[in-house]
This record gives C-alpha cells, structure tokens and sequence, in this order.
C-alpha cells in the first residue's frame, strides 16, 4: 500500500504537469488584459492573496490527519461521527451570522476573528478530553463560515467601492486563488505527512503548524491590509466604530439586508426550476462529499497508508479534473459545461457503486478503494467549475448570496443526517472500521448521486436549447 501511494501521486502530479502543458500549447495566449497591465491592481491583488492563501494553507493542514488524531486519542468511530456532526451543525447555525458579521463588525476586523477562532480550533487538539474537542469542532465551524464569507466580502468591498476596479477583473483575482488552491493542497498533504509520520510527532503536528500560519495571516491583515485602508477611502471599514450608538444603525442594516437577500433568494428559487434543480445536484453532490470526508480514513488506514502522502494524492486528482475541464471547455473541444458536470456526477455515482463492493465486511480490498477515491476527487474538480458556471448563468448576481445560502442548508443537513444514519448503527452494531456500516453509507451515498444525476438530466433535457447554460465563443481559461 505505501508503494502504491506514492507511486500514484507521482503519476497524478506528472499527469497534472502534462495537462498544463497541452491546455497551453492548445489554447491560444490572449493579449495581456487590462488588470494585469495595471500596476495598483496587481499590487492589491497581491496584498489580497498574501493573507489568503495562508488561511487556506492553514486550513488544508488539518485536512489529512484529523480523524486519524482522534483515533490516535482511542475514541470510537461513532463518537468521531458525532464530533464532525458537531462541525457541520456549526456551518449550518453560524453561516447567517457569518454573511451578517462583516456588515456588522467590519471586514477586516471578521478576518482577525477568523485567525482567532481558526487557531483556538488547532489548540483543542492538543486535549484529549472529548467536550473540548466538541468545542473545537464548533470554533472549526465558525471559522470555516467565517473564510468562505469575510475574506471575499473585504476583497470586492474594497476593489468596487475603494479603488473603483470594474467588476469585470473580480474573477481574475479567485481564478488565481483557485490556481493556487490546488497547489496548497497538495503540499499540504506532504508537509503534514512529514511533520506527522516522517519525524515521528504525531497526527497533532499538523495543527500546530497550522497555528503560526494563521497568527501570519492576522498579522498581513492586521497590518498590511490596515495601511491599505488607511490610504484608502475615510469610509472605509476603519472608521466603522465597534461599539457605541452609532454601532447599532449599521448592525440593523446588515441584519435587514441579510434577511432581505435570503427572502428574494426563495422566491428566485421558488419561481425558477433550472435553480430549484441546480441546488438540488448541488446538494446532493456535495453532502457526500462531506460523508466521504469523514470515511476516507478509516477506509484506508487499517492497511497503513502514509496519509498526508493519499491526502495529496486526492488532492491532485482534484487537479487534473479541473486542468480537463479548461481543455474539455476549450475552443480546441468546446464541451457544454453541463456535459461536465453530468460526466461528474456520473463519475461520482460509479465511485460510490465501486466502494461499496471494495469495503465489504472481511473482504476489503484497499487498491480498489483508493482508486474509487481518486476517481471520486477527479470528479470533483470537473464538478466544481461546471457548477460555478451554472450557478452564474442560471442564478441572478443580487440574488446569488441568498439563494447559494439555501443550497446549503440542505446541503450540510443531509451531512449530518447521513453522519448520525452511520452513528447510529456503529453503535447498534458495535462496529468498526470496515464494518457494514461504513458499506451501507457508501450504497446511500451512490443512491444520492443517482438522483443527483436524475436532476441534472432533467436540468439537461430543460435547457436543451436555453442558450444562457451554454458556452458563448471560446473558454479560455477554467474557473
């Protein structure tokens, strides 16, 4: 198995390596844009990423070795499924109060408390006792909300309203974040297996890393981001006091307008069946994905894989799908984006169809499993830009906020539920890892991805001829 490992991660990040070479020998080089040549938006672009991409780093450091620390501190796998349960219902309860709280707080201020809590959540690691580490679980929650929400709102705030960049170079900007992303991950993945198995300090080790990383983060924000506001407009979020009177205006505000987006993103989603079944692939697909988060692990580490070594692995198969989709939607190939994404959602299907015969109770075969894995994340990465793209077509922007956040509601609830499903009969049971359980999760998941493929043939068969799903000339460039 540790041959195997690292052997395919070799192979994907080659692969990797040779999709980025044909996608730019295929597609044709563009004159520079007007962004790139414009030396103030490439030094704010910059200043952006500095303290972006360490919070994502730091975020992909906890990702390979988290259920394998709270093995390593003797818990059992239902008690486990209880303490991700703990994170998802946190996303579910702080999502609004992460839209609301930069209006309310100020941008960069929600971003220092993203470092504070992101880093309080690494600390609890360090204990073993099982209510500090739900607590733990609650402040990932909070901090997973807070990344995905406050550090987008500084960024088009302050490149619309600040230095008045048109809105057309905002995509530039997370498409460069997304690049880099994948890259993160994957070294990610090294970095922890180093730290964890290579020098002997424990599934713990990652966590701490992730500490001083964050603790970077608030500094360029604090600092760099600070002079940036204080060169910037005097109504920037500087000047917003936080407490006092005045304070109470601007939280009204933001809680009026939250509810007011959330209320005309029903109604858009109501009134709108490419929406209505859009969210539904949407939360289909990606609630399994948080389920195979959770069992990736004890999958595999019976058979004592190196996991940040698979972590990076699954990583940069994520890669590759999202390099096939820039070729696949190119002007060499030109495929619909929502071919894409049912070729995803039916990878997805076949990965979960392949699992549930490869963990069956004392005939499990690990090679088959890692294969349904990177299958599974090669879908991911076609999944994702595809459904991006729809989401911009389908969706109208004012009421993008609003309808995405109830896409996720069900989303994280089928989490949970398919989360405390699996509780419930490990602890029926008195399973383990490799038990039925684990095989039974894995038939509900494969018929969750078939529906989502039944709503996504009939979001096909819809927009057959809806020229807004489709691609208009040449895509250059993948989300």
């Amino acid at each position: 198995m540790w041959l195997t490992v690292y052997l395919a991660v070799i192979l994907l990040l080659a692969l990797c390596v040779f999709l980025e070479v044909t996608a730019r020998r295929l597609i044709p080089p563009q004159p520079a844009s007007t962004e790139v040549a414009n030396p103030a938006f490439r030094k704010f672009q910059t200043l952006f990423l500095r303290a972006y991409l360490l919070a994502l780093w730091a975020d992909w450091l906890q990702g390979p070795y988290l259920y394998k620390l709270y093995r390593h501190y003797s818990f059992l796998e239902s008690q486990i499924a209880i303490l991700y349960v703990c994170g998802l219902g946190a996303c579910i309860l702080f999502a609004p109060f992460a839209s609301w709280l930069p209006q309310a707080l100020g941008r960069r201020r929600s971003c220092l408390l993203f470092c504070v809590t992101y880093s309080a959540c690494c600390l609890t690691k360090l204990s073993r006792d099982y209510f500090v580490l739900i607590i733990g679980r609650v402040l990932g929650g909070l901090s997973t909300s807070l990344l995905s929400a406050t550090f987008e709102a500084w960024y088009v705030h302050r490149h619309t309203e600040v230095h008045d960049f048109p809105k057309e170079w905002i995509p530039s900007t997370f498409a460069k974040a997304a690049t880099w992303n994948h890259a993160l991950a994957v070294g990610a993945g090294l970095v922890a297996n180093l730290l964890a198995e290579w020098l002997h300090l424990g599934p713990v080790a990652p966590f701490i890393l992730a500490v001083p990383c964050l603790g970077a983060c608030g500094w360029v924000v604090l600092t760099d981001w600070g002079k940036e506001e204080s060169e910037g407009s005097p109504e920037g979020d500087k000047q917003r006091p936080l407490l006092g009177p005045s304070a109470y205006p601007v939280q009204a505000s933001a809680g009026a307008r939250f509810w007011q987006s959330c209320q005309e993103g029903l109604r858009c989603l109501l009134s709108d069946r490419r929406v209505m079944l859009l969210g539904a692939v949407q939360a289909l697909f990606e609630s399994v994905l948080y389920i195979f988060v959770f069992l990736w692990t004890p999958v595999l580490d019976p058979h004592d894989p190196p996991l940040g070594i698979v972590f990076s692995c699954l990583m940069a198969s994520s890669m590759a799908g999202s390099l096939l989709y820039r070729l696949a939607t190119s002007s060499r190939y030109h495929l619909q984006p929502s071919h894409l994404l049912c070729l995803a959602v039916l990878m997805a299907f076949f990965s979960f169809f392949m699992l549930t015969f490869s963990t069956a109770p004392g005939q499990a075969r690990p090679f088959e499993s890692l294969i349904a894995f990177v299958l599974l994340e090669l879908a991911c990465g076609l999944y994702f830009p595809a459904v991006s793209f729809l989401q911009a077509r389908v969706i109208p922007e004012e009421k993008r906020a609003g309808v995405l956040a109830w896409f996720r509601l069900p989303l994280h609830l089928l989490a949970c539920l398919g989360l405390l499903a699996l509780h419930g009969e490990v602890s029926g049971t008195g399973g383990g890892e490799g038990g039925s359980g684990t095989r039974h999760m894995f038939g509900g998941c494969a018929v969750m991805m078939m529906a989502a493929l039944l709503a996504m043939v009939s979001l096909f068969t819809l927009g057959k001829n809806d020229t807004e799903l489709r691609l208009e000339g040449t895509r250059d460039d993948g989300e």
